[in-house]
């Protein structure tokens, strides 16, 4: 079994989607870790806002088939795929660990850029799998997320955690 972190986002009925997008991860692969759901201001965008949330897993697929199967769980959400920054997202899955793995495998780059370069990634992350190790750095989530918060901020990567609950299970809340 592989520990297996996925960052989700959406800006097109957030909510709509990302309890679509979970339940189809459910029926996958059962027990599911995930973070708070937050809000967040799209790159250079600030009128589009975005719901950002993170999920962990253990999976037996190779990782070749994982990524096949989030194109499909993206797919089937009509995902449209455009360079436009403000275009609408409807939901959007991006691995971000698959266990220790570093590189690029077929189009997939492990671990993802972007957990050191988006709070809306690296928070979630971080609460979820706050122990483990960047497979690269070998610094643990957590102790990225501390270290990096000051360059978020600097930057404007402002998140603001919103309510959110998927069968039952309040994910996080405002205020």
């Amino acid at each position: 079994m592989v520990w297996v972190t996925l960052s989700l986002g959406s800006n097109t009925r957030p909510y709509e989607n990302f309890c679509s997008c979970l339940d189809m991860l459910l029926l996958q692969f059962r027990d599911l870790a995930l973070s708070s759901v937050y809000e967040s201001v799209a790159d250079q965008q600030p009128a589009n806002l975005y719901l950002n949330m993170a999920v962990g897993f253990e999976t037996e697929l190779p990782l070749a088939e994982l990524a096949a199967l989030l194109k499909q769980i993206e797919n089937k959400h009509h995902r449209a795929r455009t360079a436009e920054r403000s275009a609408e997202v409807t939901i959007d899955v991006d691995l971000l660990t698959y266990g220790d793995k570093s590189g690029s495998f077929n189009g997939v780059v492990l671990p993802h850029p972007d957990i050191t370069a988006k709070a809306y990634v690296l928070k979630p992350l971080a609460q979820i799998a706050g122990k483990r190790r960047h497979p690269v750095l070998k610094k643990s989530f957590s102790e990225l997320n501390s270290e990096l918060q000051v360059q978020f901020d600097v930057a404007g990567q402002q998140l603001k955690p919103v309510t959110f609950e998927w069968h039952g299970r309040v994910l996080s809340k405002s205020g």
